[in-house]
């Protein structure tokens, strides 16, 4: 296979800074869309840390399960904090350039983080088999070290494994106009502004992105066709559905991200599916963190009861204070 030619000779320049098209095409819902996002931003973070918070200080969830959930949650104020404050920014001062060096970050710790919740999911889909269709043994397998070994690898592998591909988009040569049809920095509208040669890349890409997301969903769908069949076998309505309700949330969050991610990234790239593709890619770079934190305050017994407690806790601490003062 012969590398492409240039895209587009005579008109390279040397770029210092991109523009984020966004929402640049709906000016009369600019400021809807900012207190939208807004509102967002502040439930998810305040959410994600509250989460994360109660996790750690509640001694009932200091399990394998929870341990994971923490840093699911971790991963998702990341996320956040990643797409939505420049958003934010563009939306209220109008202002939609990014410097080249802030591009490639952004697309680095996006891609790291994608990378790092595609292993994470695997990892907490492989606990809930162990805790469902092997009981006896999960205790033995599932221990403190063992579960602090697997996250680490997974974030250490998620933030290693774009490093190669940040690279090799930092070498690039870009074409003018440096408009990027996206609202944050992602690898596919990046490549077409470039005017140098991206055969490598797109093959490092393709490959990374096969090796991070098929085995791992593999593995989880594999992990959950034994789950389901177990759990089918327990002749116990009531036992049934409270092995069910221990994974439920998990395989509700799975779906969401595994299906956002097929219609974002293998839905047609064409004029006429562009806006649909970023409708897609704002429920799966912003909402779907938002969607998560409520999937499991809602539907989670212990985190709802661990909540209830600290609240209740936070409640009386007040009432007490007002009293003594």
């Amino acid at each position: 296979m012969k590398p492409a030619a240039n895209k587009c000779q005579g008109n390279q320049t040397t770029i210092t800074e991109f523009i984020l098209l966004g929402f640049g095409n709906l000016p009369q819902l600019q400021t809807l869309l900012f207190l939208l996002f807004l509102v967002i931003y502040i439930v998810t973070m305040a959410g994600n840390i509250l989460i994360i918070a109660v996790v750690v200080a509640d001694q009932h969830l200091h399990t394998p399960m929870y341990f994971f959930l923490g840093n699911l949650f971790c991963l998702e104020t990341c996320y956040t904090s990643t797409i939505l404050p420049k958003v934010l920014a563009s939306l209220r001062t109008r202002d939609r350039t990014i410097s080249f060096s802030g591009c490639i970050t952004q697309f680095y710790i996006f891609g790291s983080l994608a990378s790092t919740e595609c292993l994470l999911l695997s990892v907490m889909s492989y606990d809930r088999y162990l805790a469902i269709c092997k009981p006896l043994h999960y205790a033995a397998f599932m221990n403190g070290r063992f579960c602090l070994q697997l996250t680490a690898c997974s974030w250490v592998s998620g933030f290693l494994a774009p490093l190669p591909a940040m690279l090799l988009i930092s070498q690039l040569t870009f074409c003018s106009p440096s408009e990027v049809d996206h609202f944050f920095c992602d690898l596919s509208p990046i490549i077409k502004l470039a005017c140098s040669d991206t055969f490598m890349l797109e093959i490092y890409a393709f490959v990374l992105c096969s090796i991070l997301t098929l085995p791992p969903f593999l593995l989880t769908l594999v992990s959950y066709v034994s789950i389901i069949t177990t759990i089918l076998r327990i002749p116990s309505t009531t036992r049934r559905q409270k092995a069910f309700s221990t994974c439920s949330s998990h395989l509700i969050l799975v779906t969401i991200f595994y299906g956002n991610l097929v219609i974002v990234y293998l839905l047609s790239d064409s004029d006429a599916l562009r806006d649909l593709n970023k409708m897609f890619s704002v429920f799966y770079g912003v909402l779907t963190q938002l969607v998560n934190l409520l999937i499991y305050s809602l539907r989670n017994k212990k985190v709802k009861e661990a909540l209830r407690k600290k609240a209740l806790d936070f409640f009386v601490f007040c009432k007490k204070s007002d009293i003594s003062s």
